[in-house]
């Protein structure tokens, strides 16, 4: 795990619980992303921007959001993104999405693939409360995708969006390869 400097944190997403527990393993200072609207309460509001969350909205074209990633990963910062957008149903992987293949696309950062178990079992979709569960974060190598980087800086735009789709494609079977133990 880079300890300083620009890194994208890519993880699976089936709970509340993801974004601390990824963050948890870290000795350094990590930049989270949180829904806009949550930002809209005093407190809750208050809470998230000391955790260096960064607002995002789902709904809308995510421009804002977007240029706020890019410049903290450009000041050496480090983001956890959740390549399946949201959480799981079921806890199963789901497929990516390929707005994380824009923003690695867009940034020189080292992707690092991140797996969270058990955390669907203590506080999945549905539950009011959490359970007293054994939940486990494995960190993955760096990844770079120099290559398709590249290619994305002068390629038609069909192209771009399969490149956007690819590089979230690989980044989901890094996940995937990642084992408790």
């Amino acid at each position: 795990m880079p300890t300083t400097g620009a890194v994208i944190l890519a993880s699976n997403h089936a709970s509340f619980l993801d974004p601390p527990l990824v963050g948890s393993g870290l000795k350094r200072d990590i930049n989270y992303l949180a829904k806009e609207s949550l930002f809209r309460f005093p407190g809750i509001g208050a809470l998230l921007r000391s955790w260096n969350s960064v607002p995002v909205d789902r709904e809308g074209g995510g421009a804002k959001g977007l240029k706020i990633i890019l410049g903290r990963l450009l000041d050496g910062g480090g983001i956890i993104l959740f390549p399946e957008g949201t959480r799981s149903r079921d806890g199963k992987l789901q497929p990516a999405r390929a707005g994380i293949g824009l923003v690695v696309a867009k940034s020189q950062a080292p992707v690092v693939p991140v797996r969270i178990f058990g955390a669907h079992e203590a506080y999945g979709r549905g539950m009011k409360f959490p359970r007293p569960k054994k939940v486990a974060v494995k960190y993955g190598k760096p990844m770079m995708f120099e290559k398709l980087r590249a290619e994305a800086k002068d390629c038609p735009k069909d192209r771009l969006k399969e490149i956007y789709q690819e590089i979230a494609n690989e980044i989901m079977a890094a996940i995937a390869a990642l084992k408790e133990n």
